[in-house]
């Protein structure tokens, strides 16, 4: 799964641990998603669509083999 989390926290000049207190996990979780270590859960990838006001279609995009 590619997500567009690390393009769309640096637009807003937030760093990993601002983001992650936004949405409520730590800054090593967003380190794990951003690099693609670790797929978010729904209710997760809920929080970062309206963090960032987008759908999250917009966010995450599934890898194609």
């Amino acid at each position: 799964m590619k997500n567009r989390i690390k393009e769309l926290r640096e637009a807003e000049g937030w760093s990993q641990g601002a983001l992650g207190e936004k949405v409520g996990v730590s800054r090593q979780a967003i380190n794990a998603v951003e690099r693609g270590k670790h797929i978010p859960t729904l209710q997760l990838a809920f929080k970062f669509a309206k963090t960032f006001g987008l759908r999250i279609e917009e966010i995450f995009v599934p890898q194609e083999n």
